[in-house]
């Protein structure tokens, strides 16, 4: 069986041979270059010393003849100019003597040093026709040449230097002309065997984001690019048949929530990120009597509540309302109904809003029974009160005209019918209250209220109460504080419940905190005591009307329930945080 080479291999011998090339080419030229450059050097020096040496040869030449001219020229002097004349003709035929012409020019001098001692004296004549003249010219003549052949040699080497640096240039032009087609070669190789698969991979790819499992993946022969096709394969068909199971599962899944949705009894209307609807169960429809489907519309639009629309977006925004919605007023079948409505968000794991759920439930029966109770406690309050008021001040008036002694039983008696008495005034007053608060007859006096001072009264009616019992009742505020616009006789109601309730629940030697801070457009006022604490199955139910929780229970349940409908009349909300035996913190919101 034939072994394919690997992939990286085969890119690393076409990288290595194209980079073997370039740098054999470089080399070469390099190489050339300074050859070429040592050789200019030498000839350029040695044409340099022969022309310094002609020159020095004239001077000397024509030193000679001034003596020669001269008849006081003693033959020592001229002996000297002889012999160093002579000393540099060695110097320039040790260069080369035929190149430069300097042979020649000793030669010639020889024989004009044998005319000058053949020649007498008297006789000696340096002209042209005399032998010594004749052989004077001939060594200056030769000593011109040469100069000339100096000047010719740099000429000629620099000409030869030239056509060498032409030829170097050609051949690495040739030598780059040659890695650039080899260059290409391996490229256009590398991208038709790599390239190709590579790109029909990524399709394959985007194919299987898009959802698309019938894909067809390349051929190659690269080995690793065919294990990685095959791989792929596997994956895409495991992609596949994981897909095929999951619809099965989402489906089966999506049929499960459908039932479990159906079977509830209230209303749920489930709302996209863009606050349209997308399902909505059958009691839904029943309850807003809807006979056609009215998925993919506005939920204030499909409601008819423009409301709905600022709620909304604020829950999609991840908040929560700031008070309970009021009730859906519903014509079904021409019959009116009430419906209560919660919003809550759904979110992502990962924390992002996919939409919301809207919860209805059917209150019309609820409504009435409570409109018929409260009429019938407004209604019974106003009877039993005036007849309380006569028998409470017939009372007084009996009392001042019994007179008892101070340990007789009767003394008991009648204090105890007044405290009852008292204790049902009380509760007829609070009957009153709480109807007039759920009826919509109370009407707030709003005024300019300071947070400060309100907790100042507060704090002051209530301090002999917190010392009797050695509770440390302090205030705390975080300034600044606005001042609101509120009806202060009611807040001094709602503050005088929830201390009174601290006190009642805080033992001896424990501690009470006023507190007040602002928190955006809202103040945040709260009683915290270190009592008993509320338990978390009571908690839900503590601010509704008639209902009396922990150990120490008295009067008829309606205090706290009488503090949030004053609360909410305000526009605010009141809530509860408790942990049983770690005390309880009662707290109302109220807007700016």
């Amino acid at each position: 069986m034939k072994l394919q080479m690997k992939l990286r291999t085969r890119l690393f011998l076409s990288i290595s041979a194209l980079v073997t090339v370039a740098l054999m080419g470089l080399l070469l030229g390099l190489v050339s270059v300074l050859q070429m450059s040592a050789v200019q050097q030498r000839s350029v020096q040695e044409a340099t010393h022969s022309l310094e040496i002609g020159l020095k040869l004239r001077q000397n030449l024509g030193d000679q003849l001034v003596l020669l001219l001269d008849t006081d020229t003693t033959p020592d002097s001229l002996r000297v100019l002889q012999d160093n004349f002579q000393a540099l003709l060695d110097q320039g035929l040790e260069q080369d003597g035929d190149r430069t012409g300097f042979k020649k020019a000793s030669r010639n001098y020889q024989a004009f040093l044998q005319a000058y001692r053949e020649t007498p004296d008297a006789a000696r004549s340096m002209g042209v026709e005399q032998p010594l003249g004749a052989a004077f010219n001939q060594v200056r003549t030769d000593l011109l040449d040469s100069h000339k052949q100096a000047l010719e040699h740099i000429t000629d080497t620099e000409q030869h230097t030239r056509d060498r640096a032409l030829l170097v240039s050609g051949l690495l032009g040739v030598m780059g002309l040659v890695v650039l087609v080899l260059g290409f070669v391996t490229a256009h190789n590398i991208a038709r065997r790599f390239g190709q698969p590579i790109e029909a991979l990524a399709k394959a790819a985007d194919q299987l984001g898009q959802g698309d499992f019938e894909i067809t993946l390349p051929v190659t022969h690269a080995a690793e690019l065919g294990q990685l096709t095959r791989r792929f394969g596997m994956m895409a068909e495991a992609l596949r048949k994981h897909q095929a199971t999951n619809v099965d599962e989402l489906l089966a899944g999506q049929q499960r929530l459908q039932a479990v949705l159906d079977s509830i009894d209230d209303g749920l209307l489930i709302i996209d990120r863009q606050g349209h609807l997308e399902h909505l169960n059958p009691v839904a429809q029943r309850q807003l009597g809807w006979t056609s489907s009215r998925v993919g519309s506005p939920l204030a639009e499909a409601l008819q509540r423009p409301e709905l629309e600022q709620q909304l977006r604020q829950v999609l925004r991840g908040g929560s309302l700031d008070r309970p919605p009021d009730d859906l007023s519903i014509e079904v079948d021409e019959e009116a109904r009430l419906l209560t409505y919660s919003l809550t968000p759904v979110s992502h794991p990962q924390g992002p809003i996919l939409g919301a759920v809207m919860v209805l439930h059917d209150v019309t029966e609820q409504r009435a029974f409570e409109r018929v109770r409260s009429e019938f406690v407004l209604r019974a309050s106003h009877e039993l009160r005036t007849p309380v008021t006569g028998m409470h001040m017939a009372f007084g008036l009996l009392r001042e005209r019994l007179k008892f002694p101070p340990q007789a039983r009767e003394n008991d008696l009648l204090e105890t019918i007044g405290e009852e008495m008292q204790r049902l005034t009380q509760l007829i007053n609070d009957l009153l209250n709480f109807s007039r608060y759920q009826s919509g007859l109370q009407k707030l006096e709003l005024a300019p209220c300071s947070l400060d001072e309100l907790l100042d009264r507060a704090q002051a009616r209530f301090s002999e109460q917190a010392m009797n019992k050695h509770i440390e009742l302090v205030k705390a505020v975080e300034p600044p504080l606005p001042r609101i616009q509120a009806d202060v006789a009611q807040l001094d109601r709602v503050l005088d419940n929830l201390l009174h309730n601290a006190i009642r629940h805080t033992p001896d030697g424990g501690h009470i905190r006023l507190h007040a801070r602002r928190h955006a457009e809202r103040v945040i006022i709260s009683v915290e005591d270190d009592g008993e604490g509320i338990a978390y199955g009571q908690q839900g139910r503590i601010f509704e009307p008639f209902v009396q929780v922990g150990r120490k229970k008295g009067g008829a349940g309606l205090g706290l329930a009488l503090c949030k409908e004053i609360v909410q009349l305000h526009g605010g909300r009141m809530g509860v945080f408790s942990r049983p035996g770690q005390g309880t913190q009662f707290y109302m919101a109220l807007p700016v």
